[in-house]
């Protein structure tokens, strides 16, 4: 009988009575029907049937974890915009809700530091973003849409009513708190007079691209009067300002000639007295990220190496002149992001290690240093005193909000994706392998739950945006939602990708198509070297640079059984004759007038009567990045040729998807897509 006290004492450590009652019992009916009474004494009948019924659920297999669906995937929220208080109290912080219907709204949240405690701070039915602290932590001023047009309010931190601080139809893009507290100066272009709004109205509004475009112009108000004046006007497009500490003056990125589709913006300091504008630097390439140091003396940006094609070192610039100094080029050489003024003149930044992102120290001589990188990606943050706030995701775990003081280890402190945590995700393998010239390219690589090694099964390839995009340890929903159904996924990191070096970035200048796409067909044989990849059953897809590397691919080989082009690019001199933002494109090939032969050999148009690969062809009907054209001709051309095709235009979008149910169907048609063609 000792295995009856055993089975007693377990019996209630793994069930409580009334759990007992409503499970136990039943099934101990249900097998006296089954169990013979002459077989079982009746003493140990109950005995015996609950011995039984323990064995039964220890031995019943675990329920089956549910797949994610496309639903799933979009329902995430995203977490930005981090700023902590003055008094280091408090953290505000904006959430991006999940799409639905044709928005997705954005709201402000705070954090108490000492209590842990997070609510909503805003909460109207449309959006609110951008919140600043006032100097005295006393007020919270923010934008939003709750009106009209995008607008400047402010809150008691301790809750109450919003009031709103500027009027108009002209919306506000940004703007910052004047040192005293007294002003915000905003960014905002010039407003629309009443006899344009009449034209408009009576669709009489023919415009003259150039001449009349409404330029982003620096306002400021003065809070007591609630007066705004202009502080520039003429010719000047203003992108960023910001304050230096004696509030006399605001430092901005500016050019007098917008016009001209080139990178041509300056750095000024511009007076608040009377509006002048004295140049103090003039950096090649892009650049933003204005931070001006504590001490006002000078200013730090994010900018080119030597003039592009994206900002990739951080620089320290002196206001009253004199040449800059970049501050991680030679020592850290990744890309920058986010630098933050520590009160000591030290900065602290995200540098893109990479498929890792992890913060690094430039110390008030110059030097600087890589932190110890971990398991969370770092990306919105800000830092007071010993304190620091950011928000921290990965490929298996949910934007949240992490906290670290002192040399205390971070600890989130939020659980805004908290129903995230039921879902499975799979999280990815970094692999490395030599190129067919010997250049390292790092990869990630998902493999379905479950997998047996040397299983060879199908792969996708996914090649990011770009082409300066990176992979990283994040969330990627195509690749999730393949990896669910049985597929390997293949991330690369090819030559002309980010996190590698500034001149990993300029191996591909003026050869997409070229070695980078030997990188990607290296890593497939690579992977079928392995034993994981089935040769007979690969696809390749993605988004931006990444559509445009599919129907590449399709053009050069029939490997891949499957493709999926995304927002891509077919013909790249039509490409830079209708985009939005051609400097980009021009840094790789210059003038299609000058040089078409680069455009050419480089354009998936030009080789398309050799596609024989099924192809998915997805775009967005506003996109003006890519524009729809590119893959409409493309898409013409397939036809032509009798290769299986189809075409889907979403309404109303831009080159990113934004609608509730447009996303979803994406990637449904992504998933059915490879499916069908193979599995």
């Amino acid at each position: 009988m000792r295995y009856l006290r055993f089975f007693a004492s377990l019996r209630e450590e793994l069930f409580p009575e009334v759990l007992w009652r409503r499970v136990a019992k039943p099934q101990s009916n249900a097998l006296r029907k089954e169990v013979a009474p002459s077989i079982i004494p009746d003493n140990l009948k109950r005995e015996t049937i609950m011995l039984i019924t323990l064995l039964l659920l220890l031995l019943a297999p675990a329920p089956a974890q549910a797949q994610l669906t496309p639903e799933q995937a979009i329902s995430r929220k995203g977490l930005a915009d981090v700023h902590i208080s003055p008094d280091g109290e408090r953290v505000c912080f904006v959430v991006s809700e999940p799409p639905k219907g044709s928005t997705r709204s954005r709201h402000i949240w705070m954090l108490n530091v000492r209590s842990r405690e997070v609510r909503p701070f805003t909460s109207s039915a449309k959006s609110e973003y951008s919140p600043r602290w006032s100097p005295d932590g006393k007020k919270l001023a923010f934008i939003s849409d709750r009106e009209d047009s995008p607008q400047i309010y402010q809150m008691p931190i301790d809750g109450g009513e919003a009031l709103r601080l500027t009027e108009g139809k002209n919306g506000v893009r940004s703007f910052e708190w004047s040192p005293d507290g007294k002003q915000i100066s905003f960014i905002a272009p010039d407003p629309k007079s009443e006899a344009e709004e009449k034209k408009e109205k009576d669709k009489d509004d023919a415009r003259v691209v150039d001449r009349d475009d409404k330029r982003a112009r620096l306002w400021v108000i003065d809070l007591e009067s609630k007066k705004t004046r202009q502080l520039s006007a003429g010719l000047w497009q203003i992108s960023e300002a910001q304050w230096t500490p004696q509030g006399d003056r605001l430092i901005v990125s500016a050019t007098d000639h917008p016009e001209s589709d080139q990178n041509n913006h300056r750095m000024f300091a511009l007076a608040i007295a009377d509006g002048q504008m004295k140049e103090i630097a003039a950096p090649r390439g892009p650049f933003g990220s204005l931070r001006v140091s504590p001490d006002g003396t000078s200013v730090t940006y994010q900018a080119a190496r030597v003039d592009g094609p994206t900002p990739h070192d951080l620089y320290l610039q002196p206001i009253d002149g004199g040449s800059p100094r970049n501050l991680t080029g030679s020592v850290i050489d990744r890309p920058i992001f986010s630098a933050v003024w520590r009160p000591d003149e030290s900065l602290l930044a995200i540098a893109e290690n990479g498929s890792r992102s992890q913060f690094c120290v430039i110390a008030k001589d110059g030097k600087p240093s890589l932190l110890a990188a971990g398991e969370i990606r770092p990306s919105s943050f800000d830092v007071r005193g010993s304190l620091l706030v950011f928000v921290g995701e990965s490929s298996i775990e949910s934007p949240e909000l992490w906290l670290s003081s002192g040399e205390a280890p971070a600890e989130k402190v939020t659980g805004i994706n908290e129903s995230w945590s039921k879902i499975v995700l799979i999280k990815p393998e970094i692999v490395r392998y030599k190129s067919f010239d010997g250049t390292e390219i790092e990869a990630l690589l998902l493999r379905p739950r479950g997998y047996v090694e040397g299983t060879k099964i199908p792969m996708v390839v996914m090649v990011h945006g770009g082409p300066t995009g990176v992979w990283t340890d994040s969330f990627e929903p195509w690749g999730q939602l393949l990896a669910a159904r049985g597929y390997a996924v293949f991330y690369p990191n090819i030559r002309g990708s980010l996190g590698y070096g500034h001149r990993f970035v300029e191996m591909n200048r003026g050869d997409w198509g070229g070695a980078d796409f030997k990188d990607i067909i290296t890593g497939v044989d690579f992977m079928i070297a392995r034993g994981i990849a089935d040769p007979n059953r690969l696809g390749i897809g993605g988004w931006s640079y990444g559509g445009y590397m599919a129907a590449w691919a399709v053009t050069q080989t029939n490997r891949f059984k499957a493709a999926v082009s995304g927002a891509g690019m077919s013909d790249l001199a039509t490409e830079f004759g209708t985009e939005d933002g051609p400097a980009y494109d021009e840094w790789f090939y210059g003038l299609p007038y000058e040089k078409p032969e680069g455009f050419a050999k480089s354009s998936p148009m030009t080789y398309v009567k050799n596609v024989r690969t099924p192809t998915l062809l997805l775009h967005g009907e506003s996109d003006r990045t890519d524009p729809l054209a590119q893959s409409q001709m493309f898409y013409r051309a397939l036809k032509r040729y009798g290769v299986e095709s189809e075409f889907v235009v979403y309404p109303r979008e831009p080159h990113g998807l934004q609608e509730e149910k447009h996303l979803i169907d994406r990637l449904n048609r992504v998933v059915r897509w490879f499916d069908t063609h193979l599995k």
